[in-house]
């Protein structure tokens, strides 16, 4: 058996996602890049609609008694496992998209004139926001969450990197460098924040922790 190609996640796997890469002599080192916490909030002067772009704000909303009033609105978010997660708790998601500037284009063409609350962390893109400003959509932000970066040295010399969000490369870059490496990236926002690092970079078909995953297997196996 050749030497496995040893590859670097900037977040955690799950152990199906690691087996799936063994089988492939792909071994992962890993470590998680950055920290998401929910941070206090208040669930008041709430708009007609609602915007989520990450699972990370829907599970912070989730954790407030007083969000089964929020079901009774429309919701609009970013990603499928955002959808899911929203639907499944009994949001009522009138769209979704895989990035929020096509969300942003959707709400303005089509959805313009209702008012929106943007439920966000932190480090959020201006994307969103400057969108709806810009076409005079009402709207209002609450932080919900908050992203920190967790920058750690690498000790290994990996063939690949996967990142999963903009927050992500910049928290590597802190303290490794990439040279010749491969970039697995998650969408085309991640690999933005390289674009000025490497010209290595490979962007999942669809914005899914799976899709990376299959994209490392189809280059490696």
């Amino acid at each position: 058996m050749a030497n496995p190609v040893q590859i670097v996640s900037t977040k955690i796997l799950s152990p199906l996602h690691k087996q799936e890469l063994m089988k492939y002599g792909v071994e992962v080192i890993e470590a998680d890049f950055i920290k998401t916490e929910n941070k206090p909030f208040e669930l008041k002067d709430l708009n007609e609609s609602l915007i989520f772009t990450s699972q990370n704000a829907v599970h912070s909303v989730l954790s407030d008694p007083k969000s089964e009033d929020l079901k009774k609105k429309n919701v609009y978010c970013v990603g499928l496992k955002t959808k899911t997660l929203l639907t499944d708790n009994g949001f009522n998601v009138v769209a979704y998209t895989g990035y929020a500037s096509d969300l942003a284009e959707i709400i303005t063409l089509i959805y313009g004139n209702e008012s929106y609350t943007f439920f966000s962390g932190n480090l959020r893109r201006d994307t969103l926001p400057e969108a709806l400003k810009e076409n005079g959509i009402k709207f209002n932000e609450i932080q919900v969450y908050e992203t920190t970066l967790q920058p750690q040295k690498i000790k290994a010399n990996p063939e690949a990197i996967l990142f999963f969000s903009p927050s992500g490369v910049k928290s590597y870059l802190k303290d490794n460098t990439i040279n010749k490496q491969i970039c697995f990236c998650i969408g085309e926002t991640t690999a933005e924040a390289l674009s000025k690092i490497t010209k290595n970079i490979i962007i999942a078909d669809q914005p899914t922790i799976e899709d990376v995953i299959e994209d490392v297997i189809h280059e490696y196996k």
